[in-house]
Parts: structure tokens; sequence; C-alpha cells
């Protein structure tokens, strides 16, 4: 078997899988009902569409981006760098917590296979990562749980939270299991000094092969003194939900949401950039920072199309949106970055 492929869970992580009030019948269910592809859609019709005529859903230059020395960030600010699509390093307390990292090239079990990531001024590698004294991973798709990443950081790791059934792949590539913390939705622990992360739900699914939903999917809420940051992980729009988490958990100082990879023929599991506000509106977030796009063309959209629609529906709905470059160091309290780099006539 591939090891990029990973683990199927067993022993007592399969025995807390079988307890969850969110597994039944072998797989993972969401809180709504959901179905991976809208009415009418086929895999016929999505494999067919992406092998059409496309246009400009890859960058035709070079992104902008900085160059930060991520071993020397502030140690009095709290920040956050993005290094595109939904990977990014906080910097919060003096400890350096990192989210769904991904640096090789190709979202894909097969670095020879696959979509390649834009190609960008500055480009950030697994051996630019600081020492890690948390790794968040959301869920186990290729695009958020990447197996070369986790082999090259895997000593500067001092501590793993993920869902429940993640840990099997993280286990299966060297992770020491006693480091390895598997939440399921709603599960709170104070996981470093006086920092708190509560697993909340999302509309998603998961898996790395043929079998889905034999893992766990979510967003989580990272609390600490003066700073409240909802991780949304992948998800598709589901108003009852968001709303729960910002009643419980919010308001939240940031919010950082997906709105790119979307398509009306997967409108379930991922939100268009509108719907991508209007979450951000209900968890009540004072900011919002779309992520899941600048990286890979895992749609048929162009590649700047969920920037630019974030953006207007931020404005017509008054939310405040955070748009740091690739790379830049963007303080987590006011004023937030908030420019058009990725505009071709501001290059």
């Amino acid at each position: 078997m591939l090891e990029s492929l990973g683990k199927s869970p067993q022993g007592k992580r399969l025995e807390r899988i079988n307890n969850s009030p969110n597994y039944s019948r072998g797989s993972f269910h969401n809180i709504l009902p959901t179905k991976m592809l809208a009415d009418g859609a086929s895999y016929v019709d999505i494999m067919t569409k992406f092998l059409g005529k496309t246009v400009d859903r890859t960058p035709s230059y070079l992104l902008p981006s900085v160059q930060t020395d991520l071993r020397n960030l502030p140690s009095d600010l709290p920040s956050l760098v993005w290094f595109g699509h939904s990977s990014y390093l906080l910097r919060i307390n003096n400890k350096n917590i990192l989210v769904d990292p991904v640096f090789s090239r190709r979202a894909s079990p097969f670095q020879s296979v696959g979509i390649s990531s834009y190609q960008v001024t500055h480009p950030y590698e697994a051996s630019d990562m600081p020492d890690i004294d948390l790794l968040i991973i959301t869920h186990d798709h290729y695009d958020h749980l990447d197996y070369n990443t986790i082999l090259k950081i895997a000593p500067k790791i001092k501590k793993v939270c993920t869902t429940l059934g993640v840990g099997a792949h993280l286990e299966n590539w060297g992770i020491a299991p006693d480091i390895i913390n598997e939440f399921d939705w709603w599960e709170s622990v104070v996981v470093l000094d006086n920092i708190k992360l509560t697993c909340t739900p999302s509309r998603h699914f998961s898996g790395r092969l043929f079998k889905r939903n034999g893992t766990l999917w979510s967003s989580f809420v990272l609390k600490t003194e003066g700073l409240n940051l909802f991780i949304g992980g992948d998800s598709g729009y589901d108003e009852g939900t968001f709303t729960c988490i910002g009643q419980e958990y919010g308001p939240f100082t940031l919010a950082i949401l997906e709105c790119g990879q979307y398509n009306e023929m997967w409108a379930h599991i991922h939100m268009a950039p509108e719907e991508t506000i209007k979450a951000g509106l209900k968890v009540q977030a004072e900011v919002v920072l779309p992520v899941h796009w600048g990286k890979f063309a895992l749609a048929l959209h162009p590649w700047r199309e969920p920037i630019e629609r974030a953006t207007k529906a931020a404005a017509s709905s008054g939310v405040t949106l955070a748009t740091p470059m690739i790379g830049e160091v963007m303080p987590l309290h006011k004023p937030f970055s908030n420019t058009n780099w990725w505009r071709s006539d501001q290059r």
C-alpha cells in the first residue's frame, strides 16, 4: 500500500469512532443531510468539464509574496502568516501553531501526478518552518494533510490536535502516538498555556482513497486571553451550525473561512464566496480571512474569482476582510492587512 494514502483507524482509535454520536452505519455524518453532488450533477459531468476548455484557472505570472523569517516572528505580537490555500502559521503567546500545512508541489498522493501549486516569488517549504508547539489538522484530504510535509516537519512537532481517526495516518507516518490528540465535535481541551481548543462541526467529508467518511472533519475554536479565533477548515454553508458556533463561542476576533474551490455541482460541501461572508456574519466574526484559494486550482473557476467575489460581498454586507499577501506577517489585532495584491496591475 502506498504510504501517502495513510492508514485506517484501528484499536482504541476505532473504538472512539464507534462510540461517537456523529458516526453510524460505518461512516461519519454531517449535521445536515449532505450529498456529495448536487441534484442532476454526476462525476462524468465533472470530468468532462475539467477536461474541457477553461479560463484563467491558474495565474499567468508569479504571485507576489513576502519572504519572512518564520523562526524570528515578533514574540510580543500575536500574528498569522498565510502560505496560500489553507496553510498558515499562528504565533500566539510565544507559541507556534501550524494549521493544515501542505508544502508539496501537488495536493496528491503522487507527486508525479496531479495539479501543481501556483508559482510564487518566495515559495515556502517545510524546511522554513520553526519548531511547532501545536499542529492542527482539520481533516485528512490531500490539500490539508500532506504526507511529505508531515515527514519533513515531524521532528519539530511537539503536539498534534486533529479529528477522530486522523491520528492513524500520522502515527503510521512516524508521529509519536502520545503527542496526538483526537477530537470529536464539541470537545474542548486546554492544549497549551492559556490556549483552549474546541472542535466544532463543519459540513464536509473525508477520505484519502475510495472509502469516504471513515475519519471526522471539523472546524476549531482557538481561544486565549484577548484573542478568539475561528478556524473554519473546509465546509459547505450550514446556517444553523454557524449560528450555533457564533452564539456559543463568539464573537470572534478573526474567522478564517474557505472561499475557493467551489462549484454548483458540489455546492453542499464547499461555500461560494458570498456564503463565506454570510458565514462570517453568523459566527459573529469581527474580521474574516478568506482562505482555500491562492495555491491550487482544484475547481473550475478563474483563480482570482474567489477573492474578488468575497471582496465584493464583504463590501455590500459591511464585513471587514483581511487579505494578507502570501508570507506577510499579519497582526491578529486591528488594523488587519487589506490590499488587492492579487490583481495583475499591482504586481
